[in-house]
């Protein structure tokens, strides 16, 4: 390669980081969320006494604001994006609404607070994980806080006999479940879903690297599994078949994984006690089973969820007033089991379409960034590639939890939706990157590139 042409590609390969640069938030601010997440997960205040008279949520998020508030001049253009743009459409409807719902009182006095804290890891996640560097540490802080909330009530578990919680199971004998730990208030239903949480993010981003990675993801898997047996969630459950529906379907070894799945529940069976049998079958076997009563009981109580969202169906009660509905129609405080029963109740039909449509545009980011893959020639292995395969897993996972599960004013939507934003704008940097480099001749992307038959990706490049 001549010297001029050595320079030429040393200066665009500067003038491109400088562009990156611009764009990219400092340290101190992806250094101070990582410590908000890590305090939200981890409850430092219900560990460390006095901590929590610092209100350290509030000022977590009171200083990652101002740090980005000072720096807003690169954020220009980020809010055109469609995911941006369905939650800020959902926000001002709310909004707007507020007005003509039944109770717009107890939505300003103690249900608006709790929805802003969930969007606030949208927005803290979409701004601020703008490298490739900061998305990896993300992850790992992230999956580590949910293997930690998972491990730590299971070791207290063997160690100690904790259990968290229990159910009733009928003429006034109880069975005990895993919850999670003292410090982290979680019932056994909430611990299944951080571990059907944690679960696709182990599979896809520790088992396909070297040695080490797959004997820590060897030795967490088996932890992880005996842990949500004990939660006896049945909604984790099912969420699970759904995690492994989607390993089975992207695995070149699907007869391998096929015995490898017998295999674990045979062992699983093997070692449950009648009550966790009992629980589980009821999925399958609701007149033979003790459990099958608690079953039925949640199928009429998510067509009750509907049917009481339908008594207001335009804009609903109210943000964050499912129980306070619940009580003024039948007498009972007790929480949605149903994100989309919610949905009605407190938005009307108006905000369950908005939230679905916000929900649409995720989806469509994970297929938009497999078709970026084929464009930059990323590998089956690669670790985008692997990325987006657990994020669609985990998406499909919510969907069908979200069933069992409100979700409404709860971070992980939000969060997630956070997660696909920078995902798939670190993605088109690197497609961008690529672009200029072809301009110049020294492109390592595919020949179809040139010529591309994919209109999104054209899009893109133009």
């Amino acid at each position: 390669m001549s010297q001029s042409m050595l320079q030429r590609k040393e200066g665009e390969a500067t003038s491109f980081k400088r562009i990156v640069d611009e764009k990219t938030v400092n340290s101190a601010c992806f250094v101070v969320y990582l410590y908000f997440v890590l305090d939200f997960f981890l409850r430092f205040s219900s560990r460390i006494p006095g901590y929590g008279m610092l209100r350290p949520t509030l000022m977590g998020a009171a200083i990652i604001s101002i740090l980005l508030f000072v720096q807003r001049e690169k954020f220009k253009g980020r809010f055109d994006d469609p995911i941006f743009k369905s939650i800020l459409i959902l926000l001002g409807y709310i909004v707007l609404s507020l007005p003509l719902v039944e109770w717009p009182g107890s939505v300003i006095k103690s249900n608006l607070d709790p929805f802003i804290k969930a969007l606030l890891f949208l927005f803290f996640t979409a701004l601020i994980i703008d490298t490739d560097r900061r998305l990896k540490w993300f992850l790992g802080v992230f999956v580590f806080c949910q293997v930690f909330r998972i491990i730590e009530p299971l070791y207290l578990n063997i160690t100690d006999g904790y259990w968290g919680s229990s159910t009733h199971l009928g003429g006034g004998d109880f069975a005990d479940r895993l919850a999670g730990a003292p410090a982290d208030v979680i019932n056994p239903n909430e611990l299944g879903f951080v571990i059907v949480t944690a679960i696709p993010f182990l599979h896809y981003l520790l088992w396909p690297l070297a040695w080490k990675s797959k004997a820590l993801y060897l030795m967490l898997m088996p932890a992880l599994l005996y842990a949500l047996l004990l939660t006896m969630s049945r909604g984790a459950f099912l969420a699970l078949l759904v995690v492994a529906f989607f390993v089975f379907k992207e695995s070149r070894h699907k007869m391998f994984l096929l015995v490898v799945g017998i295999l674990v529940l045979i062992m699983a069976f093997s070692i449950m006690t009648p009550v966790q049998k009992d629980r589980y079958l009821s999925l399958v076997d609701q007149e033979n089973t003790a459990g099958g009563a608690s079953v039925e009981g949640r199928l009429s109580g998510l067509v009750g969820e509907f049917k009481l969202g339908l008594t207001r169906p335009v804009v609903g009660h109210g943000l964050g007033t499912t129980s306070e509905a619940k009580w003024h129609k039948w007498g009972t405080t007790k929480a949605s089991h149903n994100l989309y029963g919610e949905l009605l109740i407190e938005l009307g039909i108006i905000g369950l379409v908005l939230f679905i449509r916000f929900l649409f545009f995720i989806y469509q980011r994970f297929k938009r960034n497999r078709i970026l893959f084929q464009e930059l020639g990323l590998g089956h292995n690669s670790f985008y590639s692997r990325l987006n395969k657990a994020l669609v897993a985990v998406f499909w996972m919510y969907a069908v939890y979200s069933i069992n599960y409100w979700g409404l004013s709860q971070y992980y939507w939000y969060l997630f939706g956070g997660l696909a934003i920078a995902f798939g704008r670190l993605l088109t940097i690197e497609y961008s990157k690529h672009s200029q480099l072809e301009k110049s001749g020294e492109s390592q992307l595919p020949q179809q590139v040139a010529k591309s038959k994919y209109p999104l990706a054209e899009k893109i490049r133009r």
